[in-house]
């Protein structure tokens, strides 16, 4: 629509916005642009020749006045959409699993295996770690090769809804038959031997939530270790994280209500926080 007026501009918005359901998106730099530039859905204005209504009206100003920018943005814009996305289905599967643990372990044996300040620490590891490590992740190339989300797109898709149901029913699995059959798997007797089953039982499951947070870095591709060294937050959260948790188990078992465990217990703990990975990539392959 080429030299229109602002109220045609304004009538085409609105039809494509209302009676078709498009998510619409205007460019101008004008003070005619300004009625459809505030009807769109996203507004970009020009920076530099754009009148200063135009830049009022609009969501997005290009600074540079270079359409090749609406790129760039379009990219950040899917990667911050999809990393949000990426933080709610590991912190879903966490809350989901922790929740149902101490719960259910609860009612049927009257004790719960995670203490408040076990809970706090893996709070810690959900909320502000789990939101550096993933919500940090820079945009690449392949994010433009995928489909808009629509007006009425689910936030949580069914591919978040496998990824979380799958994961949290392998955790809930592994931590219950530790805690039923975990004394005589590690031949635990004596005094201190429900000290050390509970230590086991939280330490798989805090290694569990950190490979599921590598799993978590791409919801549908098996490759998640792509570009993972390219994020320095990333790799810098994830080893922050072992070095507290061993501090933790190691050190501070008074604070943590935890005890030291041998190599043997160390090495069952990560070893089924890493099963998680190929049973990430296993329900990666299960089409929704």
């Amino acid at each position: 629509m080429a030299r229109s007026s602002p109220l045609d501009k304004h009538t085409l918005v609105k039809h494509l916005r209302t009676s078709l359901g498009e998510v619409v998106a205007v460019t101008g730099d004008g003070t005619n642009d300004a009625p459809a530039l505030h009807e769109a859905d996203i507004g970009l204005a020009m920076g530099i020749a754009g009148t200063e209504v135009a830049k009022e009206s609009a969501d997005v100003i290009i600074l540079d006045d270079n359409f090749s920018t609406i790129v760039t943005v379009a990219k950040w814009g899917r990667s911050v959409y999809i990393n949000i996305q990426k933080f709610v289905q590991f912190q879903l599967t966490v809350n989901v699993v922790a929740l149902i643990v101490n719960f259910s372990s609860a009612c049927l044996t009257g004790t719960a295996p995670l203490t408040a300040v076990q809970l706090l620490w893996v709070n810690m590891i959900m909320d502000t770690l789990g939101a550096l490590a993933l919500a940090t992740e820079p945009p690449n190339d392949d994010l433009m090769k995928r489909a808009p989300v629509g007006r009425r797109g689910n936030f949580i898709s069914n591919v978040m809804w496998r990824n979380i149901l799958g994961q949290s029913l392998y955790q809930f699995v592994v931590i219950w038959l530790l805690q039923s059959k975990g004394k005589g798997i590690f031949g635990l007797e004596g005094p201190d031997s429900d000290l050390i089953l509970n230590t086991i039982i939280f330490n798989s499951f805090v290694f569990c939530q950190i490979f599921n947070e590598v799993s978590s870095r791409e919801m549908e591709k098996i490759d998640v270790f792509k570009g993972i060294l390219n994020n320095y937050v990333f790799v810098a959260v994830l080893s922050c994280t072992v070095i507290f948790q061993i501090i933790i188990i190691e050190f501070l078992g008074t604070f943590a209500n935890t005890t030291p465990l041998t190599f043997a217990q160390w090495f069952l703990s990560v070893f089924v926080g890493f099963l998680g990975m190929p049973i990430a990539a296993g329900l990666k392959m299960i089409p929704v």
